[in-house]
């Protein structure tokens, strides 16, 4: 495995990306198509610039603006630009025509208003692939609501997957720990503006790509909400104890042992029985039709059997036998593992004062190779003097005024 810094022969090399985008399903797009190479420009208001530079998360910041900032939008360079400035609308415009995919998460109508919508803009550059995020699409009910990773989570139906019932089937819902709508989003954003790429490279157009938080919510559910859409219509119920899956078999679960927790993924029911010694479960999984129909007490069984014993007991019993099981982790854990350690997954970056602060690298290897980039995310419009000398573009009309919110709309 070879590791390099330095992004030189990357396949997206000479891509030029603008990214109008906020927060982080659009800028985590921006910044996959940034780490295979290409030089992207994030396009901010002047004053305040992206909302995410102001959401501070476990009170860390980095270079004046959040940490969470400079994880999702490093690699980049800064563009200010005040969109309800005609003079300034201008100057992007010259960005826009030069550009080969534009990014935007603003909500519907916005876009239209500012004079950027995609028939507007594909008429300056036909051959510009134009790519949209929204919360819930363009048409319907919900066109209007805010586009929120935890109340996409809540609409969408994912929050009901997770979390124990209680005995009566009732329980509360339990969203996910991260905003994984939004990356999710950003990963679809991504393989639709590298498909438009590629039809671009035989026709010679351009074209939309658009995504929505909601839609990509439910693509995430494909498995179990496939299930439901050829079930009786009735909401999939979750287990009393140890869930993790509403059409999971037992024993599929996290499990509390005498030091800790174990996960057990699939496996035969009958054979972990055998494999534990527990002759009441044995007993119990007899019949392969309870697996499934018999879950909450299986797995009430396999929970007392299991806290007879320390993790590392049962992982070196079940390991060696072909149980997909495993150690729940906390984050130090984790990271004090060699098996974190070989995937080398954490970068440092680099501010131009040499700050610096860790953070993930892209997941994804190109010719065995880890990808690693150490510049950190852009100060508010600090490459916007060197963008206008590179596009060639007229003097800017924008005058600061002593007022610190944009004008621009909020996504």
């Amino acid at each position: 495995m070879s590791d390099s810094p330095i992004p030189d022969a990357l396949p997206l090399t000479g891509l030029r990306v603008l990214d109008f985008s906020q927060f982080l399903a659009g800028p985590s797009c921006a910044l996959r198509l940034a780490d295979l190479g290409a030089d992207v420009i994030k396009v901010e208001r002047p004053y305040g610039g992206d909302l995410c530079r102001g959401l501070v998360l476990a009170d860390q910041t980095f270079e004046g603006d959040s940490a969470l900032f400079h994880t999702i939008n490093r690699g980049k360079r800064s563009f200010a630009a005040d969109l309800k400035s005609p003079g300034e609308l201008a100057r992007v415009k010259v960005l826009i025509e030069r550009a080969d995919v534009m990014i935007h998460n603003f909500r519907p109508g916005v876009m239209e208003r500012i004079g950027l919508d995609a028939a507007r803009v594909l008429a300056l550059n036909p051959r510009i692939v134009y790519a949209a995020v929204t919360g819930y699409g363009d048409e319907g009910p919900w066109r209007d609501k805010p586009g929120q990773d935890l109340l996409v989570q809540s609409l969408s139906g994912l929050a009901w997957l997770g979390g124990d019932a209680q005995a009566d089937g009732s329980g509360p819902p339990v969203p996910a720990g991260v905003s994984m709508i939004d990356v999710i989003t950003g990963a679809h954003l991504v393989q639709g503006i590298l498909a438009a790429l590629l039809r671009r490279g035989v026709t010679g157009r351009g074209g939309r790509v658009d995504v929505s938080l909601l839609e990509s919510a439910l693509d995430l559910q494909f498995e179990p909400f496939t299930a439901f859409l050829n079930s009786d219509g009735t909401q999939p119920a979750r287990t009393t104890g140890n869930h993790a899956s509403v059409h999971g078999a037992a024993p599929y679960g996290i499990y509390r042992t005498r030091d800790g927790f174990m996960a057990v993924a699939m496996t035969p029911m009958d054979r972990l029985a055998q494999l534990i010694g527990s002759q009441a479960l044995v007993a119990m999984a007899a019949d392969r039709g309870s697996w499934f129909r018999d879950r909450d007490a299986l797995k009430q069984q396999l929970q007392q059997d299991l806290l007879a014993q320390d993790s590392a007991h049962w992982l070196a019993l079940l390991e060696p036998a072909g149980v997909w099981c495993a150690d729940v982790l906390r984050w130090p854990q984790l990271v004090a593992h060699p098996a974190f350690a070989a995937l080398g997954m954490t970068q440092t970056i680099r501010s131009a004062n040499g700050a610096t602060m860790q953070t993930t690298r892209c997941p994804i290897r190109l010719d065995g190779r880890r990808l690693y980039s150490e510049q950190d995310a852009p100060r508010l419009g600090a490459d916007t003097e060197a963008i206008a000398r590179e596009f060639g573009l007229p003097a800017s009309s924008f005058a600061p005024s002593s007022s610190s919110s944009s004008s621009t709309p909020a996504p």
